[in-house]
């Protein structure tokens, strides 16, 4: 418990200096230019089966790593949900907790989450969050059909707000008429 309660704080803290760097805008996003391949990763559903990010090239993705103790997470996940369902099929959103004690901790918290769009993985040992230099919880990586990492957002968003949509916009395919 206390590991997991210091492991949430060392997050929280180390976001806020990350703040302190200048270039970062809680809650905003912020472009990579030139934009580079995402890393090679491997997670779980919350069943324990495997899954990668391969499985989503050729769609936009929105990575949100996030954990059932952090605040600010807990507050963006239902404008995460709302834009899964306004960009359904044309967005993946993949919620991936990084709580250390994994499905044990992050199923039950789901049922009361009441999540139908934003699919939902595991992380319990941060390979994919340090993978992507995740310096604090949440933190969000916007990563093109072509698999590059393009933005990145760090700290609590409202994701469906016309900022955000107009920042994911030019990454989404048309909608079909």
């Amino acid at each position: 418990m206390f590991a997991t309660v210091a492991t949430g704080l060392l997050l929280a803290l180390s976001a806020e200096v990350a703040a302190e760097d200048g270039k970062t805008k809680f809650g905003e996003f912020i472009a990579q230019t030139p934009p580079q391949p995402a890393p090679e990763v491997a997670f779980t559903d919350t069943d324990g089966n495997p899954a990668n990010l391969a499985r989503f090239k050729g769609t936009p993705v929105v990575i949100n790593f996030w954990a059932t103790w952090c605040a600010p997470c807990l507050k963006e996940m239902p404008s995460l949900e709302r834009l899964q369902a306004r960009l359904d099929g044309r967005l993946s959103i993949l919620a991936i907790s990084e709580d250390r004690a994994g499905a044990k901790v992050v199923n039950p918290f789901l049922a009361n989450l009441g999540l139908e769009k934003v699919k939902v993985y595991l992380d319990p040992k941060s390979e994919v969050g340090r993978a992507f230099a995740v310096r604090g919880l949440p933190t969000s990586v916007v990563i093109d059909a072509e698999g590059r990492v393009v933005g990145r957002v760090e700290g609590g968003a409202e994701w469906d707000s016309a900022a955000m949509l107009a920042a994911l916009e030019p990454l989404l395919p048309r909608s079909p008429r």
